[in-house]
């Protein structure tokens, strides 16, 4: 191909392009997805332009720190609250290409739309809206978790760096805990993500040897993550039989899929530290257990020991030669009452002959009378 050119050249080529196209600013739009102000100053952020709950563009955005001073107070006056994601804004804006970053533009001026919510926090606001109406914002909150969950479903995609980090930390954990782990794959952003997690959670449903259901999703942009506020998904895991457990995102994020679960996690290996817990926990209350069998038993025994050593100490201050000489003198009595009370009987007489408190008393039992 001889009119071929590197990429760099294409690069520096399309740059040219915009600079000329769009040499002045432009006011520009736009739906504002995420914001982040960094350690010097800088504001990043992330527009997006929505239409039905469906992303149609998106692009990168800075303001500069010596900028965005100022126009964050312009704004915070102006609309009556801090500027933020889910609020839609109109921006003068240079347009930047770079070889290495692409597209972004550089913010040099802003200001709120009147009563206009941006489309994605307009989406979210409905779903939750309908799900309080519905009575599933609360569902999973009814469902019982087993005492040793076991075997566990989870919702992600293979090759997710989130599913591996999390199957490490549970499988791999220092004390040996055994846990199952059955995968429903699923794409987890995009347009398709709303129909394939719902197919994953049916197809979990359907297992009645799971003890949970856990949806795993590392971290991502607003963007990519949007689809956790979508209806389909969060009616489907709020109506799961089985209890959800949700990690998705960063810990700043918090979408409607983690409202409707029974329990939410920042992180996948968080999560993975909740279940560990749980055995945990079970394990010291055995150990427990079994240390208060243990002091109970010891001290039978040595009740048990306390006893013998006192019947030991009587056996050894009793002299023998007394005990045998008031035996033979308790023997003596005997025969003598015998031969007295044989020389008493009647026909049909019973004689009955006790030691009792150290002396022997016989009983005649006359058909007439009872005499001693």
């Amino acid at each position: 191909m001889d009119d071929c050119i590197d990429l760099l050249t294409l690069q520096r080529q399309i740059k040219e392009g915009l600079s000329e196209l769009f040499s002045e600013p432009v006011i520009v739009k736009a739906e504002v997805a995420q914001m982040q102000v960094r350690s010097n100053g800088h504001c990043y952020l992330e527009l997006v332009q929505s239409e039905n709950g469906v992303q149609k563009a998106k692009v990168k955005a800075i303001i500069w720190s010596g900028v965005y001073t100022m126009l964050s107070a312009f704004y915070r006056e102006a609309a009556g609250v801090p500027l933020a994601s889910g609020q839609q804004i109109a921006a003068s804006v240079g347009v930047n290409y770079s070889e290495l970053y692409g597209l972004s533009l550089i913010i040099n001026d802003l200001a709120p739309l009147e009563g206009a919510e941006g489309d994605s926090e307009l989406q979210r606001r409905k779903t939750i809206e309908r799900l309080t109406e519905e009575g599933l914002m609360d569902a999973q909150q009814e469902l019982a978790l087993p005492q040793l969950p076991y075997r566990l479903g989870v919702i992600t995609a293979p090759d997710a760096a989130g599913w591996g980090d999390f199957q490490r930390h549970l499988l791999e954990n220092a004390y040996g805990f055994a846990f199952e782990l059955v995968l429903f794959e699923a794409s987890m952003q995009g347009l398709g993500a709303p129909r394939s997690i719902c197919e994953a959670v049916q197809r979990a449903s359907l297992d009645s040897s799971l003890d949970a259901l856990l949806v795993l999703r590392g971290g991502g942009s607003n963007t990519d993550l949007a689809c956790f506020d979508d209806y389909s998904i969060c009616a489907a895991l709020a109506s799961c039989p089985l209890p959800v457990f949700t990690a998705i995102g960063h810990d700043r994020d918090y979408h409607v899929a983690d409202m409707v679960a029974r329990q939410f996690f920042k992180t996948p290996t968080a999560l993975a530290d909740f279940f560990i817990d749980i055995y945990t926990a079970e394990d010291e209350h055995i150990t427990s257990l079994g240390e208060r069998l243990r002091q109970a038993f010891l001290g039978k025994v040595l009740l048990q020991e306390a006893r013998l050593d006192t019947l030991q100490a009587r056996i050894l201050a009793a002299d023998p030669r007394k005990l045998l000489e008031r035996g033979y003198s308790l023997l003596l009595d005997a025969r003598g009452m015998v031969a007295r009370s044989v020389s008493a009987l009647n026909e049909g007489d019973k004689v009955s002959i006790m030691l009792r408190d150290g002396s022997v008393t016989a009983t005649i039992d006359s058909v007439n009378n009872g005499k001693e």
